[in-house]
């Protein structure tokens, strides 16, 4: 079963079917536009919504996420000693060390991860 489809030129608010050579035009004052336009105007809000939710969450997200052993503490230990996620990663095994709550195989773990992970 097909959903049926329309599509509202926003210039000229011109509504378009498939399998319609020519567009359907409604008064400027029709109630019937005004529910379209508020449709399109909705749809248009919702994707614009979700799409900056996307870019914030990429954003925030690191090469740290993710690693064995490494929460939300030890994370933000990484990140207040080292600047970046790229710093961590120039790290050495030691400078690691360094971190309070990063132990020596959680050292090797976080460098061997981040040595295989592309960016």
């Amino acid at each position: 079963m097909a959903i049926p489809a329309a599509a509202l030129a926003k210039q000229f608010e011109e509504i378009y079917l498939p399998d319609e050579a020519e567009p359907v035009l409604l008064p400027r004052n029709s109630p019937a536009l005004h529910l379209v336009q508020r449709i399109r105007d909705e749809a248009h809000r919702f994707a614009v919504t979700y799409h900056r939710r996307l870019r914030g969450k990429r954003q925030v997200e690191s090469a740290l996420d993710g690693l064995p052993g490494v929460g939300p503490a030890r994370k933000k230990a990484l990140i207040e000693r080292f600047g970046s996620a790229a710093a961590v990663r120039r790290a050495s095994v030691e400078e690691l060390q360094a971190v309070p709550g990063i132990t020596d195989s959680l050292a090797r773990s976080i460098q061997t991860a981040l040595a295989a992970d592309p960016e």
